[in-house]
């Protein structure tokens, strides 16, 4: 079965009771035991739920995976994964991440001995300086957020194989339809469904996938016993969702390039970060691990001005200045000030992260609309 069928076939079956096409929503906590321990495979919500077994079957199918989760929200799956750890144990990890990652590693998960290395990962070599006995994780994001870095999946693997290592990638820029990791070697993809795959910003979840079924099996356990679900009714709008993320994705690439060389031409615009140039650092790797460069554009003015980057997400009116990403919307945001104000000024602009940084999510509109909003916007 191809992509297009997978997003809405995948893992699906029509509900048995009346044919559902649709998975209806199974807005129920508990279930009938015709005995102790009898049941039709739902015994609580918690653990199991009908509607959200769709979700996470289609998870699995359009990943190449076997088993999917669902969590209430990215950093909720994230959690998860770092609490298959022990005190004293070591994670290797992007260090251009997403803020909230971020935050859970050094302010949560430092606190119980779980040590962090955050360092440039675009040179796989690299990596393995970092490794030592108590090295457990590597924790990757490509394209990374927001500065747009390419990250060799299958090398970063190869160093995680060679040391015995878990090898987790987040995969919530790309989407399995450009890129899928386990195919490449990950042994976790990581999702925060509410962007893409949901791609409608009206829910918030999160999302795992392996193919291991120990690695599977720990990671229910995990979920069951912290219980950091998402209920039947975001599993529907999400399950929604991507049944139509091919379309959607095709769109979001078509302007996503248009916008990325309409900026990179304009006379006020110092950099724009975007995979798909072909001076971007690992272009070449990203057209080997990726089918496109999807939507998530970011970009700098020339001066590095605070205020001018500031005023030009203000004025902007397609584009809305909002937290997130990955919906039919367009959406602006400073990372700075919002998305990564958790991490450190210092530790934001080794990265790149510096004040006058503006990210953009690129909408399905038209994108002659969006560009005369930026265009307005920018002066």
């Amino acid at each position: 079965m191809k992509f297009n069928t997978k997003t809405i076939h995948g893992g699906q079956q029509h509900d048995p009771a009346y044919g559902s096409v649709m998975p209806p929503i199974y807005q129920t906590s508990t279930y009938a035991q015709t005995t102790p321990g009898g049941h039709k495979g739902f015994e609580y919500s918690r653990t199991h739920n009908p509607t959200r077994k769709a979700l996470e079957d289609s998870f699995a199918s359009i990943e190449n995976g076997k088993f999917g989760l669902a969590f209430g929200s990215g950093l909720a799956a994230i959690d998860a994964v770092v609490k298959l750890l022990q005190p004293g144990d070591e994670v290797i990890s992007t260090n251009d991440l997403y803020g909230g990652t971020y935050r859970l590693f050094t302010k949560i998960f430092e606190g119980f001995g779980i040590k962090f290395h955050f360092i440039g990962m675009e040179n796989a070599d690299k990596i393995s300086d970092y490794v030592n006995e108590n090295t457990k994780l590597i924790w990757v994001e490509t394209p990374t957020n927001p500065m747009m870095n390419i990250i060799d999946i299958k090398a970063v693997a190869a160093v995680s194989k060679k040391h015995n290592l878990l090898l987790a990638v987040d995969n919530t820029f790309a989407t399995p339809y450009l890129q899928r990791p386990l195919d490449l070697g990950a042994d976790i993809v990581m999702h925060s469904a509410t962007k893409y795959l949901g791609g409608h910003s009206d829910v918030v979840m999160g999302a795992l996938i392996v193919k291991d079924s120990e690695l599977a099996e720990r990671l229910y356990f995990i979920q069951n016993a912290s219980g950091a679900v998402c209920g039947p009714q975001d599993s529907f709008l999400v399950l929604r969702g991507i049944k139509t993320l091919h379309i959607r994705m095709q769109r979001h690439c078509e302007n996503g390039e248009a916008i990325a060389k309409y900026l990179q031409n304009h006379p006020k615009i110092e950099k724009v970060y975007w995979p798909g140039f072909e001076d971007h650092p690992n272009h070449e790797i990203a057209k080997s691990q990726m089918d496109g460069f999807g939507g998530m554009i970011s970009f700098v003015t020339k001066g590095n001005d605070y205020d001018q980057a500031i005023k030009i997400v203000e004025k902007l009116k397609i584009f809305t200045l909002a937290e997130s990403l990955g919906g039919v919307e367009s959406l602006a945001g400073h990372p700075a000030s919002m998305t990564h104000a958790s991490i450190p000024k210092q530790e934001r602009e080794k990265t790149g992260v510096v004040d006058s940084l503006i990210r953009l999510s690129v909408g399905i509109e038209d994108v002659d609309d969006l560009i005369a909003d930026l265009e307005q916007a920018i002066g």
